[in-house]
């Protein structure tokens, strides 16, 4: 009997002792950098727990936020078109709630300028930020509950050790040009290349008419169409944009907002048109809103891209119906960095009506 007690206490022991020594690795290597920043980092695309570390590892005075539509802008190009010191937290598919949040984490961490890429889908309702499965506030804020998660995780170990072990002169080559291909998340060697395009990409093959032809046939389909409409509320929408538009810019009157609407190909309003009419005119009246409100705050500067009739009604911009290709992207900064199609607070409506005048004249080629 005391034998088998003897032998659970050991195993007890080496227990504790793995863990500990686990959690001793992760802070001493601190993948996210959430202690200390570390010149020899590496960083993951996944950006809703990589921006945590960002934030606080990284010196900026510019943050830029958004969704997949935003999520391939390169810093260094951000830095160098608007002559800011940049950090760029865009996170695909994410919502109000969360977009909201980690600026407030930015800003509390020295942001003085938010560039803002604001679609409409980013206002659908979801889960409240405290519940949010996906985005973890308490590493956000440092509490005990999030540094205990960071440090006793079993991936963040498994990170470590790979960090540590490509440290090692004789191993540092192969295991950083094996790093993309192997299951590991912190891969990335350049804080520029969190999510971006290889520099090599072909932009005429992952962009063109051909392809967003296929994408708005695709969502347009009987079978499908009903999906265009799917999440968006009018009220609830309404309800996130002044809860997490709106009240953070009100909070923060010493930081200017560049917010802009990108340039969707106009097949995206189009697919609503004539698969979900409904759908567009929460659309559009949402927007007529946001317009409206935006524009009357002292420290927002709004942008509308949506109705550029070059760039949205060439197809070859696009991958599918909304998302861009990296000319445009650069059209983007360019267009921030001049004060272009800045609306006028005087005649908030003026770009939506040239909008709403393009998508009713529009005609899909057979």
């Amino acid at each position: 009997m005391r034998s088998a007690f003897t032998h659970v206490g050991r195993l007890l022991l080496a227990s504790i002792v793995c863990v500990a020594g686990a959690a001793l690795l992760v802070y001493a290597v601190d993948p996210l950098q959430l202690f200390r920043p570390s010149s020899r980092a590496f960083y993951s695309d996944d950006t809703r727990v990589q921006n945590a570390g960002l934030i606080r590892s990284q010196r900026f005075d510019t943050v830029f936020m958004g969704t997949s539509l935003a999520i391939h802008f390169r810093q260094s190009d951000i830095d160098r078109a608007l002559n800011v010191h940049s950090l760029k937290l865009a996170m695909t598919g994410s919502n109000s709630r969360q977009q909201a949040f980690v600026l407030e984490q930015a800003i509390e961490h020295g942001a003085r300028r938010v560039i803002w890429e604001m679609d409409d889908f980013i206002f659908v309702d979801a889960a409240d930020i405290e519940t949010d499965p996906y985005l973890s506030v308490d590493l956000y804020r440092g509490t005990a509950k999030g540094i205990a998660s960071y440090l006793f995780s079993a991936a963040m170990a498994k990170e470590s050790l790979f960090t540590l072990l490509r440290s090692v002169p004789p191993l540092q080559g192969s295991l950083t040009r094996a790093a993309p291909y192997l299951p590991v998340k912190f891969a990335l060697p350049d804080v520029d290349d969190i999510y971006a395009l290889p520099r090599d990409f072909d932009v005429a093959r992952g962009y063109n008419a051909a392809k967003t032809r296929a994408a708005f046939a695709y969502i347009t389909s009987p079978v499908r169409s009903r999906f265009l409409g799917e999440g968006y509320g009018f009220d609830a929408m309404v309800r996130h944009f002044e809860q997490d538009a709106l009240a953070l810019v009100a909070r923060h009157p010493e930081v200017t907002f560049d917010i802009y609407f990108p340039p969707y190909s106009i097949l995206q309003f189009v697919a609503m048109r004539d698969a979900s009419p409904p759908t567009l005119k929460i659309v559009m009246d949402l927007t007529a809103i946001a317009a409206q409100r935006l524009t009357q705050l002292p420290n927002v500067r709004l942008h509308d891209f949506r109705a550029i009739k070059a760039v949205t009604h060439d197809l070859d911009n696009y991958g599918d119906v909304i998302h861009h290709s990296p000319v445009i992207d650069a059209k983007v900064l360019s267009w921030l960095a001049r004060g272009e199609y800045r609306v006028d607070p005087k005649a908030p409506l003026k770009p939506l009506d040239e909008l709403k005048a393009q998508v009713e004249a529009y005609r899909v080629p057979k």
